[in-house]
């Protein structure tokens, strides 16, 4: 059993749990103390103070909530410590028809229903006899009646009321009761008025005979008094259930006890992984250098980066074609500066392979989610391939086939697609192919795919494939030196799958060959972060929209040597924060001067055609 809770908020914005029914057998002083002595210890973070409120109108427990605590956490760590849940098991032994049984829910129910039917069946026997009983009476009353004249002188000619019964049963062929009633009659009961009486009392009866017999008759009649009986005992009886009765309440899982929050989650070219709170990163302006976002080793690199909630499960695929489960709440947390846990500590991943996509899917366990919803696959050949997500939906520890890779090629990416997107695969050589996902039939697990694209030369690589619902959307296009654009999708026209389609970017020597391709839209930001560690947020909406040929404009300024390693996009913020002046490791770096804004800018500079 649980206690009834609700979350107020105070005008100054504090938030409030309030407790108004508690479980009937617990002692409420005795567990406020308890209560306390657990938010001392820690045990029971969130809470800044605890209040009883209660006076004769009602029961009333106020929770004051510190300024950065989570209602819900609070509230389910309150019933998981404290005697607010109450949790106890139940054994269903009952006796059916003399036999002890142990029934579930639905049996106790079936039984209850066979025995309100039998008690509404020998009630009704019941009834009926006695209805027939007085009926009968009421006929020879009747019969006396109408022969009122020659009874009464049957009467006063016997001997004693043995005689006068024995001649009024023989003369009238009444029963021994009828007679009995005749001779006990009182003398009122003679008058036209009383007659009557008898006369609307037998008709009477008699409906109400007929009445029992139906239902005797009817399995219908007799569940319909069933229900009504009920209904009325819950108009009578029925009052406000003081506690919430649930089945295995008392079951907490981990994720109950953790916020539903958005994560950044990092994942390094060596297999290092952490998840770092999304409110860290300030947005900053485009062309900026950036603050530091990843610490790693030498030689180590920020290969992965994207945003989920803590509730959301965390699909791996790893380059040789198999697939992971973790939750989000389970990566390790760590700060922009921090290095991360290696991913062999948390899956059994084989050292030979290494991680290359990772996708956050909150309906895992949902069955009209897993009906409709697809995995598009891509490998850095140009291999596509598309199988329902039901296929990945039962987690195992060792992981299972993704895909087979064929010999010399990798897995590149994964994406969720709901069977009528768009796919949009992009090449290292600038170029990118359009074709509808109904192209690429569904597959098993363990299929190779089919071909997406055509490589432009032997050392051509895909650098990024896109899903697109929404014809609508655009495109963003980033090369390894830190130039990026966006385009209308229309501008990639459709041709048919495995195509060396269109010039996705213009590749020059001073733009690098291309990295990333993202479908984005003012709504979002983008996360950008080169081999360093140098990570910089910047709003899609500060990029205007150019051609698809063009070599675009600067987003990153980029060191001698060093290049982009990943782009994810995020949410854009609400409010833009200030950009702060400074060159420390962990300030933004100033944005470019006017003149390289105008330069950027230039449409002349922009075309370079």
């Amino acid at each position: 059993m649980r206690a009834k809770a609700h979350f107020e908020t105070l005008p100054s914005g504090k938030e409030q749990i309030i407790v108004t029914e508690i479980p009937y057998m617990v002692n409420k002083a005795s567990m406020i103390e308890k209560t306390a002595a657990l938010i001392n210890e820690k045990r029971i973070e969130g809470i800044s103070d605890l209040r009883d409120e209660s006076d004769r109108d009602g029961l009333r427990i106020v929770y004051d909530l510190k300024r950065d605590a989570m209602p819900n956490v609070v509230l389910n760590n309150l019933y998981r410590y404290t005697q607010l849940q109450s949790s106890f098991g139940v054994n269903n032994v009952c006796l059916v028809k003399g036999r002890p049984m142990t029934l579930n829910l639905k049996e106790l129910i079936h039984y209850f229903v066979e025995h309100r039917a039998d008690v509404v069946v020998r009630r009704t026997r019941y009834e009926l006899a006695e209805a027939q009983k007085r009926a009968h009476i009421l006929e020879g009353l009747l019969i006396a009646l109408d022969h009122l004249d020659e009874v009464i002188a049957l009467i006063r000619g016997s001997r004693d009321g043995e005689v006068a019964r024995a001649q009024l049963i023989e003369r009238f062929k009444l029963s021994e009761v009828q007679a009995r009633a005749i001779l006990d009659m009182r003398l009122q009961r003679l008058t036209g008025l009383e007659r009557d009486k008898i006369v609307q009392e037998y008709d009477e009866l008699m409906k109400l005979i007929d009445h029992l017999k139906a239902v005797l008759a009817s399995d219908e009649l007799q569940r319909q008094i069933i229900k009504d009986e009920l209904l009325d005992i819950r108009e009578r009886y029925g009052d406000k259930r003081r506690t919430m009765i649930e089945y295995a309440g008392g079951d907490f899982s981990m994720e109950d006890m953790i916020a539903d929050e958005s994560m950044v989650i990092t994942i390094s070219n060596e297999g290092y992984i952490k998840r770092t709170a999304l409110d860290e990163y300030r947005a900053q302006g485009r062309g900026g250098v950036g603050s530091r976002g990843a610490s790693s080793k030498q030689d180590d690199f920020t290969s992965n980066l994207f945003v989920a909630t803590t509730h959301e499960y965390l699909l791996f695929f790893t380059e040789l074609g198999r697939v992971f489960w973790l939750k989000v709440y389970e990566v390790p947390e760590g700060g922009k500066n921090a290095k991360g846990r290696p991913i062999q500590n948390l899956i059994e991943i084989p050292r030979e392979d290494s991680v290359r996509s990772v996708l956050n899917v909150r309906g895992l366990r949902d069955p009209d989610y897993l009906e409709n919803t697809f995995l598009m696959f891509c490998t850095e050949q140009g291999t596509v391939k598309k199988t329902p997500l039901e296929a990945y939906s039962r987690p195992r520890t060792a992981g299972i086939n993704a895909i087979t890779i064929n010999e010399g090629d990798r897995l590149l990416d994964v994406q969720l697609t709901t069977g009528s997107s768009e796919i949009v695969v992009a090449l290292r050589s600038g170029r990118a192919v359009r074709f509808p996902e109904g192209k690429v039939r569904s597959m098993g697990r363990n299929a190779a795919g089919v071909r997406g694209i055509t490589l432009a030369n032997a050392n051509d690589r895909v650098v990024g494939m896109v899903c697109v619902s929404d014809p609508s959307q655009e495109l963003l296009v980033v090369s390894e030196n830190g130039y990026g654009k966006r385009s209308e999708l229309e501008e990639y026209r459709i041709t048919n799958r495995g195509g060396k389609g269109v010039q996705a970017m213009k590749v020059t020597e001073k733009t690098g060959a291309l990295v990333a391709i993202k479908d984005v839209n003012d709504t979002d930001d983008l996360m950008i972060i080169n081999k360093s560690g140098i990570i910089i947020r910047l709003r899609v909406a500060d990029l205007r929209i150019i051609g698809r040929a063009t070599q675009g404009v600067r987003l990153l300024k980029i060191s001698a040597g060093d290049e982009i390693s990943s782009v994810a996009k995020v949410a854009a913020e609400e409010k833009e924060e200030e950009i702060l002046n400074g060159t420390g490791e962990d300030q933004p770096i100033n944005v470019d001067t006017p003149a390289d804004l105008a330069t950027l800018t230039d449409p002349e500079q922009l075309s370079d055609n």
